[in-house]
């Protein structure tokens, strides 16, 4: 897969989402999230907002992302948002292959 293959993969998700989503959750997911909800005023909307935000910080921060990017996609997400791989940015695939053979033939 590609980086081509990432945008289309995150813009085909992305569309999927409605502004609200419904999830399943388990009995100690929902112990946290009613212990959370009572401490930050009852907001659940927005404790999810934060834990998205936090668990995608944490993971572009520890190198995950990146990792997982690299497995799946052979990509990372610097290479994501400046939309070109980093053989595009520094010109190395625009040279043609060296041939070791005839490289000092003259």
């Amino acid at each position: 897969m590609s980086l081509d293959d990432l945008r289309d993969d995150v813009d085909a998700q992305y569309g999927e989402y409605d502004d609200s989503i419904s999830l399943d959750l388990d009995r100690e997911t929902k112990h946290e999230l009613a212990m959370l909800s009572a401490v930050f005023d009852g907001d659940e909307g927005e404790l999810i907002r934060r834990a998205v935000h936090t668990l995608f910080q944490s993971t572009v921060g520890s190198g995950d992302l990146d990792f997982h990017l690299r497995q799946a996609y052979d990509t990372t997400y610097d290479e994501y948002l400046a939309g070109m791989t980093y053989d595009e940015m520094t010109g190395a695939n625009q040279y043609p292959e060296r041939d070791d053979v005839r490289r000092y033939q003259m």
